[in-house]
Order: C-alpha cells, then structure tokens, then sequence
C-alpha cells in the first residue's frame, strides 16, 4: 500500500524503499518544524502567551485573515486571549497582515499541510504556557465571536475537548456532497469512538492543553478527525457546541475537489482508527 495519499499518512511501508520514503519525509517534517519555530522565536524570543491561545494556520489566504483577525475577542470569561497564526508557506503577504492585526506568527519555508501547521503552533501554545487552544479557520467561514460559547464548556469543566457544529447551529453553504459527508463521516467516527458527535471534519474547536501533551498527531491534512479519534482513544471528554458555518469569505478551498477529499478524509480516519484500536 502506498505510503503517503495527498499527503495523507496511510499504513506502514513495507518495502525498503518505502521505508526510505518514509524517513526522508519524517526528516523533511522535522526540519521544517524546526525551522519554524526558529522563525518564531527569532522574531519574539521564548514563546509567552495567555492562557488562552487562538490558533489560526494559514495558507495563501491574505484575503480573508484579516477580518478573521478582528473579530478574535481580546478576553474570554476574564482570560487574556492570545493569537498565533501559523503561516504555512505562500508569499501572498500574510505575515504583514498578521502583523498589522497585531497577532504573532511563525512562518513555514514551504507548504507542508494544515496539519503540520498546526502542530508547530500547538507546540509553541504549549511551549509558551496556555491553558486552553481554540483554533479558527483563516478563511472566514468560522466566526471568532462565537469563540466564547465553543470553549464555555472547556472552561466549565464539563469536556476536556469541544468541536463546533454547524448541524446543531446554522450552515450558510450549499455544497450538498460535502454536507453528506459531515453526515457520512460523522456517523462513522462515532461507531469507531463511541461518541455522539454532530459534526466531526469541523475545524473550529477548543481543548485544554493537557489534551494536546497526550494524543498523537502525526497527519498533514484533515487533522480533525485524526484529533477527534486519539483523544476520545485516550478518555478526554468531547463535547460540540452549535455554531455558525459561513461561505468562505473569497478564494477556493484548498482541501481539493469533493471526492478527492472525501477520499483523503477516509484515509485518514481509517489509519488513525487502526493505529488508536489499543488505547480504546
């Protein structure tokens, strides 16, 4: 079986040049981290947030950051809010933007995926002391002045890990296929969690720090079912919270045409599924 589907992790190789492939990308991954956190902390020094850190990875999206920026709350329920964007390569000018919503950013040499991205501004999140990480698209379907009501019952105490969900609130898209799949995929992670989940490929989440130190991340893209899938494995509590789905404020998606995500979605629910069955 192939190592890698469109940057999906998917089996084990079971060649020596599979294996090969397989410590060359693990090493690229590494390097690429690296050097981005580097980024950041050249630009910043150790990294020192409140205790709330809003997580934005984003990737050719100029366009849209910039109003998602503005509306990310300075404070929830009396915590200090901090916002790190994670720029995943592109030369569209972001980090100007960024910078000029007075956010701070680390910056990626290439394009690695949004899951790659997001682990370089977890680790700094939990390098730099936050409680709690929300993370918000960049591409303004997500709206940062729901942030407050998705981490609510984190900070109640009533889940360790709360996805929103647009079929408990409002969906202003369109596209049917990929409302079958939130279905379809939902339905299926559930089955494999034991969960009751609405809405399961959301990218709009929030979850205690300690959630992130114990799940394994290792996918490039679709990291949302992979997070949902190791944590639930390990015992965190999950919760969903209705929120708002919006168009996406200008630009196409960068997650590829519908059955080609679908595709890349399923590997990587079915990989996680196996590689998690031990901890269940």
């Amino acid at each position: 079986m192939d190592l890698l589907l469109g940057g999906v992790i998917f089996g084990e190789p079971r060649t020596a040049s599979g294996r090969r492939r397989r410590r060359r990308a693990d090493e690229l991954r590494r390097l690429v981290m690296d050097l981005s956190r580097r980024d950041f902390e050249g630009r910043y020094g150790p990294p020192a947030f409140e205790p709330v850190v809003v997580l934005i990875a984003s990737y050719l999206e100029a366009d849209n950051i910039g109003d998602v920026l503005k509306a990310v709350p300075d404070q929830v329920a009396g915590l200090g809010v901090s916002t790190l964007v994670v720029i995943d390569g592109g030369d569209d000018g972001t980090e100007d933007i960024v910078a000029g919503a007075g956010a701070r950013y680390a910056t990626l040499p290439v394009n690695m995926g949004q899951g790659v991205a997001l682990r370089v501004g977890y680790d700094l999140a939990l390098a730099g002391g936050a409680r709690y990480v929300v993370t918000v698209d960049a591409d303004g379907q997500n709206d940062p002045t729901e942030i407050p009501q998705v981490l609510a019952p984190v900070l109640a105490g009533e889940a360790d890990f709360v996805v929103a969900s647009r079929r408990l609130g409002v969906d202003h898209t369109s596209d049917g296929f990929r409302r079958a799949g939130v279905l379809v995929y939902s339905w299926v992670i559930n089955a494999i969690t034991r969960q009751h989940l609405s809405d399961t490929s959301n990218g709009f989440r929030a979850l205690r720090a300690e959630v992130l130190r114990q799940v394994r991340l290792e996918q490039d893209q679709y990291q949302t079912a992979e997070l949902i899938i190791s944590a639930a494995s390990r015992g965190f509590r999950l919760g969903e919270a209705p929120t708002v789905w919006h168009p996406r404020a200008s630009g196409t998606s960068k997650k590829g045409h519908n059955l080609l995500f679908g595709l890349r979605y399923a590997a990587v629910i079915v990989h996680t599924w196996r590689r998690e069955r031990g901890h269940c």
